[in-house]
């Protein structure tokens, strides 16, 4: 694949963030794809996000699978490391690397298609289990490499490009994280960057299966009248639960928000995640309200957008395997081979 590099001259007076990195040294190759896509929204977030959680970019392990939500790791993040897996395995291999090595931040980056055809079991298996991740869904309904083909999250009765009626039921990804145990499930809107940055800031800082469906336009293919995915539609129909902003337990962060009630969900890192309540008086901290709320606003032809549910203390993946802190890739044969009066205890234990 082909990609255009930016330029790595860097002006002396850029900001520079808690780790000492400005927003450029964020960024990645320039985009490929559609002009207007979604995706690169999102894109643009995640660097945002990043920067403003001065998480260093070595830090970071980002996977993706096949689609074209799984190109976009290219346009952000040049430095971390990478990996490209193949049609909807992303969770398999991601699950292995954050095993090897759990001091890694890690970010799987999916598409509809990828995730809730092909690659639905890998989805529904690696947020059960717990993995300590970032799980970005750039939902738009469609599968736009093959040209517009409704995906398996195209809402029942949508119209594509060429007139024809999805008859199917959609899978809502959201609502299937919080079945299957994620712990930090949120929706956002790929043009709603006042939402979707706290929302990715508070997903890294979370340690557990955190899952962020995310819709994303294809200018393309689904971003016509009578599609349930396009700007307009989102627009129009968005039920935003929520306004958030990060704390982080250094310096005071302030900000201007309108007048409304207010509450704060202190996290396991020792930040906080503040929550402004809009009309709809909803509590992240509900799993049946949650799932409730969720098929509510979509029997009502709303989309709801922002923090849907957070579990706090619940257990992660190392957690439940009882894990040593050290990664495993450390470990030396000396750690990994404990000698054969331990492998004949084990022997005994078994006959």
């Amino acid at each position: 694949m082909t990609y255009i590099a930016k330029p790595k001259l860097h002006h002396p007076s850029l900001k520079r963030n808690a780790a000492g990195f400005t927003r450029r040294d964020y960024e990645g190759a320039v985009s490929t794809l559609c002009a207007g896509c979604g995706h690169d929204s999102i894109s643009a977030a995640i660097v945002q996000a990043c920067y403003e959680a001065a998480i260093e970019p070595y830090r970071l392990a980002k996977l993706s699978g096949i689609g074209c939500s799984s190109k976009t790791p290219t346009y952000f993040l040049s430095a971390s490391h990478g990996f490209n897996t193949v049609h909807g395995r992303m969770p398999s291999v991601l699950t292995g690397a954050q095993l090897a090595n759990r001091e890694l931040v890690y970010m799987g980056v999916s598409g509809d298609g990828d995730s809730a055809s092909i690659g639905l079991g890998q989805f529904a298996h690696v947020i059960r289990r717990g993995v300590n991740m970032v799980y970005i869904v750039m939902n738009n309904g469609v599968y736009g490499l093959t040209k517009g083909q409704f995906s398996a999250t195209a809402d029942k009765g949508s119209v594509a490009k060429k007139g024809a009626v999805n008859s199917d039921s959609g899978i809502d990804l959201a609502m299937m994280a919080i079945l299957m145990g994620a712990s930090f499930v949120a929706r956002s809107f790929s043009g709603d960057k006042a939402q979707l940055v706290p929302l990715i800031k508070a997903a890294l800082r979370h340690p557990g299966a955190a899952v962020l469906d995310v819709i994303s336009p294809c200018v393309a293919f689904n971003n016509h009248r009578g599609s349930t995915r396009s700007y307009d539609y989102v627009r129009h129909h968005n039920a935003a639960l929520n306004r958030l902003d990060v704390i982080t337990g250094g310096a005071p962060i302030t900000a201007d928000y309108a007048p409304g009630s207010m509450v704060e969900i202190a996290l396991p890192d020792g930040s906080a995640l503040r929550l402004r309540k809009n009309a709809a008086d909803h509590d992240p901290s509900d799993k049946s309200a949650a799932l409730a709320r969720l098929q509510a606003q979509d029997d009502s032809g709303e989309i709801a957008t922002g923090l849907l549910y957070l579990a706090a203390g619940e257990r992660n993946l190392h957690q439940n395997l009882n894990t040593v802190e050290t990664p495993l890739n450390r470990l030396d044969e000396a750690d990994l081979c404990p000698g054969s009066a331990a492998l004949a205890a084990i022997n005994d234990s078994l006959r």
